[in-house]
């Protein structure tokens, strides 16, 4: 990483748009493109992707009617304060979501780390890539998949879509909002610098602080009660021997 830490703070100008009909993977594509010299601020959509992927390399479906959506960020902060990077993309998309909502619908929460939900329901998930490059900077990408109109067969987490709740916006229209509100925050999370005030917005639409929860790690789940967020982003639970644990990485499952 080049480790520059300029304090200029992006603007919408900063980002681009390029849609495309069918994708491999529009994280993929980010990656190539950066490998070929890209500069920060690309946003890459698909209408559809053929080989999308979710974390731990999981499958992504990616049929036609909902909106699937990378952003390339060139050297986004330095290494020490990326961890809280997560935490930045999910309160963008939620925000995004959230204007696309009808009056009466339920709230638009996020799942730590960064996993949006509606009616306890999974919505959206986001995976976020990075790889060094040859001039010495690292390219890192945000990858955004969201249930507009459908929804992939449950897997570990049940699962909906924006319409189930009444949200009738096309995928072209949620992502103009989701290109404001990405910009907007990640000029508020300033490479880092402004952690705090996006704790403060992460901590006021996340779901399940004070439950207890059960958090699947690679290798054993641990439960206890959901204490939420230390000041770099990871999970604080509770458990029953009162002791607090710190997890960095998990699927969180409520109850």
């Amino acid at each position: 990483m080049s480790g520059s830490d300029s304090p200029r703070r992006l603007s919408l100008d900063d980002f681009r748009h390029e849609a495309l009909a069918e994708v491999g993977s529009t994280n993929t594509e980010c990656l190539e493109r950066a490998r070929k010299g890209a500069l920060s601020g690309l946003w890459i959509t698909a209408g559809r992707q053929t080989v999308g992927r979710g974390r731990r390399g999981r499958a992504w479906f990616s049929e036609p009617g909902n909106l699937y959506a990378s952003l390339l960020l060139i050297d986004p902060a330095p290494m020490d304060r990326l961890g809280s990077l997560p935490l930045a993309v999910a309160v963008a998309v939620q925000d995004a979501v959230r204007r696309i909502m009808p009056p009466g619908a339920p709230d638009v929460l996020v799942k730590w780390p960064n996993d949006i939900l509606i009616d306890r329901r999974k919505v959206c998930g986001i995976l976020v890539e990075g790889e060094p490059l040859p001039d010495g900077s690292h390219a890192l990408v945000i990858g955004i998949g969201i249930n507009v109109a459908i929804a992939p067969d449950a897997g570990l987490y049940p699962v909906a879509t924006l319409r189930d709740f009444g949200a009738s916006a096309a995928p072209e229209e949620l992502f103009a909002w989701l290109f404001q509100s990405m910009a907007e925050t990640l000029s508020l999370w300033n490479r880092g610098r402004g952690i705090a005030g996006i704790m403060e917005r992460w901590k006021r639409v996340a779901g399940g602080i004070g439950e207890n929860i059960t958090v699947n790690l690679p290798d054993h789940s641990i439960s206890g009660r959901f204490a939420g967020i230390d000041d770099t982003g990871l999970l604080k639970l509770e458990t029953d021997d009162d002791g607090t644990r710190l997890i960095a990485a998990g699927d969180v499952f409520f109850g």
